[in-house]
């Protein structure tokens, strides 16, 4: 077997093969890696959430002292199914209806890898990415792998007009 010598300047075969595979390697291992970041991400409507405040609205009632659906009517409130909810991909939040006439919303993005939840179903507000569940009552985790709960949002209820306050 006859060793060539790479031309003067030039990269061997072996180097070449190997800085692809490093780089396939580094990829991969950036793709699948976990991230503990509790920042929101900007242009999520759960940013400019305020966080720690009630943000449940009774039929009638407004849920924020700024008042009124700021021209963002979500929902009508026969949409929402006691017990359950429905997901607004376009709008990143979702609505639930945890007992007769009680209304919440959280964000709809997971705390886990920020993938968008797909559903509302058996009492959990569900992400298709890795399998998180959350409480339709206060959007705490009930399923692994979150560890964070969705961050509650503001909304109104007004007549039977579901808004973003």
């Amino acid at each position: 077997m006859t060793h060539m010598s790479p031309a003067p300047g030039g990269a061997s075969r072996r180097s070449v093969v190997a800085a692809f595979g490093a780089t396939g390697l580094a990829a991969a291992l950036a793709a699948c890696g976990g991230s503990d970041d509790k920042a929101t991400p900007p242009g999520t409507p759960d940013a400019d959430a305020t966080s720690g405040t009630q943000q449940t609205s009774q039929p009638g009632q407004e849920s924020s002292a700024a008042g009124g659906t700021g021209g963002r009517v979500l929902a009508r409130t026969s949409e929402i199914p006691v017990g359950g909810g429905k997901v607004f991909a376009d709008r990143r939040v979702v609505v639930t209806q945890p007992s007769q006439g009680e209304f919440k919303a959280f964000s709809a993005i997971c705390t886990h890898q920020k993938c968008v939840v797909k559903d509302v179903s058996d009492g959990t507000i569900n992400c298709p990415c890795h399998g998180s569940k959350f409480s339709i009552e206060d959007g705490g985790v009930r399923h692994d792998p979150a560890k964070l709960p969705l961050q509650e949002m503001k909304i109104s209820v007004r007549g039977d007009s579901i808004g973003l306050a």
